[in-house]
């Protein structure tokens, strides 16, 4: 599945490119659920080395997507417009 990328996760890309650290200070500080919105949920992972996120559809599905610091970038830029996700389980 693609997940689209929207208003939502490019505000979450947004805060992520804001606060300007790097790999090992997002390693350090990791959380799994630090950024959370009405459809998503996630934060760092230190051992992918990417945001982890479950994104959840308006069908009440859950689904699981990740993506690099140089991702986060990109999807806030507009650069990349969808997401490869697999339901959750």
């Amino acid at each position: 599945m693609e997940i689209s990328v929207d208003t939502e996760l490019q505000q979450i890309c947004e805060n992520i490119q804001s606060q300007s650290f790097t790999e090992d200070e997002w390693s350090a500080r990791e959380s799994d659920d630090e950024f959370q919105t009405k459809n998503y949920c996630g934060g760092y992972d230190a051992d992918e080395k990417a945001f982890c996120f479950s994104y959840f559809s308006p069908q009440k599905k859950e689904y699981w997507f990740q993506f690099s610091l140089k991702e986060a970038t990109e999807i806030f830029n507009g650069d990349i417009r969808s997401i490869p996700a697999r339901e959750a389980g």
